[in-house]
């Protein structure tokens, strides 16, 4: 499901279906923007006490969650073998 209004549309059909795979579809977007955010607060010089106080989490869920150097995928950086 690509455009976010339908989506956001589907997440409400009778049809289970169509319900939990927009559902699924809107969790991958939430995801990726909150990382995407998070970055963007850590790049401006954010504490995480701040971050998880916005987002209605402890300081610890969301420095255990991002702080590894994850990227907005979810997954590790990739590293150069030098």
């Amino acid at each position: 499901m690509a455009d976010t209004a339908q989506v956001a549309s589907a997440a409400g059909s009778r049809d289970p279906a169509i319900g939990l795979k927009a559902v699924r579809s809107l969790r991958t977007l939430v995801e990726r923007l909150e990382a995407l955010q998070v970055g963007n607060a850590r790049d401006q010089g954010w504490t995480w006490e701040q971050i998880a106080q916005l987002l209605g989490v402890t300081r610890q869920a969301v420095h255990k969650k991002y702080a590894s150097g994850r990227s907005i995928s979810g997954r590790a950086p990739l590293r150069r073998k030098d």
